[in-house]
């Protein structure tokens, strides 16, 4: 996870190394080499067939990819018109409005450490906000109101992990045990033996839902869609050689790799630390930029940004030890 946030953090320094393609175009190639990326990964990783075996009937798996695209085409396009710190810093509030929901819509009641978190947060944005408003940075402005939608996302993203995972601890171990053995062309009886059946001669209708849905594909149908809603805004094409090679990095490195890796590391750790490690993508992403690109982060948004990471990191962490 640690690594996945590294590789993340470079979108700052390649999408400054690209001169040619704008905006839309950059989200446009960087979602479809992600999509070529993610079908490469997977034909290595599942073996031959995947795409057959992946369950596109499934509505949760069309949501998630939703999110995906939610994400991926709002956190770029923030780039084009705004800082990679703001960007970063904004897109950091998932936990907040995840946590909104859970008390406005879902009716969970939060700690007292929770509601402390969000005020410093946003007192921290605020402060981001109420700097560019005063130094008349239009242009800023509708790169935070962008940027603002990717914690959207990965907010509804989230709560849909956890309903899948309530969803699969409801499951009995039973039914788990049977599922596994029909995966493996085995269809116990009544007996005290199993029948060991041909996979191609267990019937559809016989094999329950996937206990553990395979989240894994949600990121191609994320690729795709961003690429969809990209592509009428992308034409004409102005992208040149050496932007077609960043925008390779962006969409492999920066994009497919560090994504999977995300999702297998969500199945072993716990919420806090994936949600402590998925802030290091701020402090990685402002010093690479920096130091790839030259781009210093303002006051504003170094003061700001600091009460954002500092309330959230101190939210997950007194909600993990008392946990314990």
């Amino acid at each position: 996870m640690t690594l996945a946030t590294l590789l993340w953090a470079t979108a700052g320094v390649f999408t400054r190394q690209i001169t040619g393609a704008q905006g839309f175009e950059i989200t446009f190639w960087r979602s479809v080499l992600a999509l070529a990326s993610m079908l490469l990964l997977l034909r290595w990783w599942r073996g031959p067939g995947f795409f057959g075996r992946i369950p596109w009937r499934e509505p949760v798996l069309w949501l998630s990819g939703l999110c995906w695209a939610t994400m991926f085409t709002a956190f770029m396009m923030a780039l084009s018109f705004t800082t990679v710190a703001n960007v970063l810093v904004l897109s950091a509030l998932g936990p907040v409005f995840t946590a909104l929901v859970n008390r406005f819509v879902l009716g969970n009641p939060l700690p007292r450490r929770t509601w402390m978190a969000i005020a410093t947060a946003g007192a921290g944005i605020f402060y981001i906000y109420a700097a560019q408003l005063t130094l008349g940075h239009d242009r800023k402005l509708i790169g935070s109101l962008i940027a603002l939608l990717v914690p959207v996302g990965a907010s509804a993203q989230w709560i849909l992990m956890q309903r899948e995972q309530q969803r699969v601890r409801r499951l009995t171990p039973q039914r788990l045990t049977t599922e596994l053995l029909i995966e493996q062309g085995v269809m116990p009886d009544q007996g005290s033996k199993a029948q060991v059946l041909p996979t191609e001669d267990v019937l559809p209708q016989q094999m329950p839902a996937p206990a553990i849905r395979d989240m894994v594909p949600a990121l191609l149908i994320g690729a795709a869609l961003s690429a969809l809603i990209c592509l009428p805004f992308a034409i004409p094409f102005q992208a040149t050689l050496a932007d077609m090679g960043w925008l390779a990095l962006l969409g492999m490195v920066q994009l497919a790799i560090p994504c999977s890796m995300a999702v297998v590391a969500s199945r072993v750790l716990h919420a806090p630390e994936l949600s402590l490690l998925a802030l290091l993508e701020i402090i990685f992403g402002i010093l690479l930029t920096w130091w790839g690109a030259g781009e210093i982060p303002g006051p504003n948004v170094a003061i700001g940004g600091a009460l954002v990471i500092v309330a959230l990191a101190l939210n997950e962490i007194l909600g993990w030890r008392q946990s314990e």
